[in-house]
């Protein structure tokens, strides 16, 4: 039986590492994880793919905020695709919207066919379309490999009906990678009550050793609607957070 799938996303080379360490077996690298995750940058890419033999799958968001993209918004898209081949990336993840919050398969199929030979999965973006299974039938359309999905819902276990009628319907033509609160003491059930054969994890905690208080400053805050403590607050993936995930997956 192949085993399972776990990709971690990290927004760091110290994280890159720590999910190799732990028996991760893909990263999807991102920077900005406060706002759910946008393009890293080349150099980002470059170091991390330098030090790590995992594939590494790269997020193409040009912004946060919504997925409905202007021209110059795609543009950005199209030359983080040609990027991201450059810099030695595996795959490249990404999601466009149209503002019926149905899939804009034109740009979504372009997108695509410009990423090749990479593997592209298409996002969460897919969690906020107006018909899920709409969504599903045009994001293969358009050629993608998989759908990164909580099933429409905050959580994966709340969605674990949702992703299990997914996968059923998807009949082999695109992966299903679960999402959403994902960890070692729920994946299992996850994976066992949806039939997923892949599943995408955060696992981020606060950052050993930078403790909060020693760079704040107080009245002073450089991030919009943030906060000075959300400013300095770091947060890493601990390589041991993914050897038990690996090992309850594995068990189970």
């Amino acid at each position: 039986m192949k085993r399972i799938s776990i990709e971690v996303c990290v927004d760091s080379v110290a994280s890159a590492l720590a999910a190799e360490r732990g028996g991760a077996d893909r990263i999807e690298l991102c920077s900005n994880l406060r706002e759910g995750g946008i393009t890293p940058s080349a150099g980002t890419i470059d170091v991390v793919r330098s030090r790590i033999s995992l594939p590494v799958h790269v997020m193409i968001r040009p912004r946060s905020g919504n997925f409905c993209y202007s021209d110059d918004d795609f543009e950005i898209m199209r030359r983080d695709v040609l990027m991201a081949q450059k810099t030695g990336a595996h795959g490249v993840v990404l999601g466009i919207l149209a503002p019926d919050r149905t899939v804009d398969l034109p740009r979504t199929s372009e997108l695509v066919q410009l990423a090749r030979p990479l593997s592209v999965t298409f996002h969460r973006a897919f969690d906020l379309s107006s018909d899920l299974a709409a969504a599903r039938e045009a994001v293969i359309s358009a050629g993608a490999d998989r759908i990164l999905t909580s099933g429409g819902k905050q959580t994966a276990m709340e969605a674990r009906s949702i992703l299990a009628n997914l996968v059923q319907a998807a009949k082999g033509r695109i992966t299903i990678l679960a999402c959403g609160g994902i960890n070692a003491n729920n994946a299992a059930a996850t994976i066992r009550e949806t039939g997923v054969k892949e599943i995408h994890v955060g696992l981020r905690r606060p950052m050993n050793g930078h403790p909060k208080r020693d760079y704040q400053r107080p009245a002073l805050s450089l991030s919009l609607g943030v906060g000075s403590e959300g400013d300095v607050q770091c947060y890493e993936v601990r390589e041991e957070d993914v050897r038990e995930l690996r090992s309850r997956v594995d068990a189970a």
